[in-house]
């Protein structure tokens, strides 16, 4: 299994805070629920419940498919990889001119 960030996600029943404030699976804000509250949301829902902001008070959860956010986070990462190969290149052939 690959790391998508450098921290691991914490995901579901790895959340260990006893508040959470909870944002929908459309982005809208519910507010501030004990954790029990959002996972059950979450579940209802058959989605996971995903900390996505762990050093905030209370920590920022999210409901939404985790795996669907795993495939956007390495997407994020090839290209933020590609977009650098590119600059080092440039920079190359603008020194090399010179």
């Amino acid at each position: 299994m690959s790391k998508t960030t450098k921290q691991e996600v914490q995901v579901n029943e790895e959340i260990r805070a006893r508040e959470v404030r909870l944002i929908g699976p459309d982005g809208e804000q519910i507010g501030i629920v004990p954790l029990r509250e959002a996972l059950q949301k979450a579940q209802d829902l058959n989605l996971d419940l995903v900390n996505i902001a762990p050093q905030a008070t209370p920590p920022v959860c999210r409901i939404m498919d985790f795996g669907k956010y795993r495939f956007e986070q390495s997407k994020k990462e090839k290209r933020r990889k590609k977009q650098k190969v590119i600059n080092m290149k440039d920079r190359f052939s603008a020194t090399t001119r010179a």
